[in-house]
């Protein structure tokens, strides 16, 4: 990123930065503005914060409506991004636009890619499955506008199978059955673009966590635990698999009354020298395996983009241990761009190191 300019942002009544190459620090006390101006390079990016799902909520104190800008550099040139966030009766109002023409939002996401990194992550191998999907389908929706477009639609549907479930009166099995063929058509495309992806993913996880530790520890491995498990990773073996399983747990949903079955209820596993992580491992290992998912999402998008993500970490550091601290460094010193928050100097080769304190950036020499 070349540019980034906010209006009315957070805590930032104006903001023009003009960021180098390489590892950007920003360092200042709490509550100053370096989170805040993280996610708006992270919302430019993806056109969604990643501290909050209620918009709003950064628009400034006072103010109808921010506005975010930016221009980054990419292989094919250069590319203008900007978000309008307007609070209205109704709710929040955002339009984003790519080269001043205004697009949707699934032509908007992947144009610029972005990978965050926020102490919730730590909690990514012992935490619920939740956070692990979210982390999946964050990641291929920034690859692929087809798999964004499938998950909402798969999300869509389970919706209304499970409204359908919880309706007063007798059950409608002809649109049930209806419901359970789109979510098996949309669920087996979505099930295989993960399996394709942790596989991917996990022999970088695995030469990351290797060069870190030497193998002292065992395998770092990642494996797909699919709700629906399938012998067979074709769409007709995952399809004949789904089916076995909608019609194994009929009177399980029509007693819970929801939609028990599919990809919204997959997990991925971490398992080390092949026991799970997040049960047999200290907190240690488990978080050194999520420095090293981190490191291996960043390689994996550049591998598979052609394009080099902005790499965006929010106040990691102070949740880590030295050498936890001096591993991540490391591993990110080389990336295109970064940008770190931090309550300290850092130790290492920057591009450039800026105070944020109420709102206003100094560049340090």
């Amino acid at each position: 990123m070349t540019q980034l300019d906010l209006v009315n942002v957070r805590n930032y009544a104006t903001l023009e930065f003009r960021p180098p190459p390489g590892l950007n620090v920003l360092v200042g006390a709490n509550a100053q503005g370096k989170s805040n101006l993280l996610e708006a390079i992270g919302l430019l990016g993806t056109g969604k914060s990643f501290r909050t799902a209620r918009e709003g909520e950064l628009i400034r104190d006072g103010y109808a409506s921010a506005s975010l800008s930016g221009e980054a550099r990419l292989r094919a040139g250069s590319v203008r991004l900007s978000c309008t966030l307007t609070a209205t009766p109704a709710g929040t109002r955002k339009l984003c636009a790519l080269n001043g023409q205004s697009v949707r939002y699934a032509g908007y996401l992947g144009r610029l890619r972005v990978v965050t990194f926020v102490p919730a992550h730590l909690q990514l191998v012992a935490g619920g499955p939740a956070l692990r999907r979210a982390f999946l389908n964050a990641a291929l929706s920034q690859e692929s506008s087809t798999y964004y477009a499938g998950l909402a639609s798969y999300g869509n549907y389970v919706a209304q199978k499970s409204a359908l479930l919880r309706g007063a009166g007798a059950l409608d099995t002809d649109l049930l059955a209806t419901y359970d063929e789109r979510l098996i058509a949309l669920g087996t495309t979505l099930m295989l673009t993960r399996l394709a992806y942790v596989e991917a993913l996990g022999a970088h996880v695995r030469a990351v966590h290797r060069s870190w530790t030497g193998g002292s520890e065992g395998e770092l491995e990642l494996h797909y635990a699919p709700n629906v498990p399938f012998e067979t990773a074709t769409p007709t073996g995952v399809e004949s698999a789904y089916r076995a399983r909608l019609t194994a747990q009929r009177t399980a949903e029509a007693v819970r009354k929801t939609a028990l079955v599919g990809p919204h209820r997959d997990d991925l596993e971490f398992r080390l020298d092949g026991r799970a992580l997040g049960a047999f491992g200290s907190q240690g290992q488990q978080r050194t395996a999520v420095l090293a998912l981190k490191v291996a999402e960043y390689a994996l998008m550049s591998v598979r983009s052609g394009e080099a993500p902005i790499l965006l970490l929010d106040d990691v550091l102070s949740e880590l241990d030295r050498a936890r601290q001096t591993a991540l460094l490391r591993a990110v010193s080389d990336v295109e761009q970064a940008f770190i928050t931090t309550t300290g100097e850092l130790d290492v080769p920057v591009a450039a190191t800026y105070r944020v304190e109420a709102a206003t950036l100094r560049e340090v020499a």
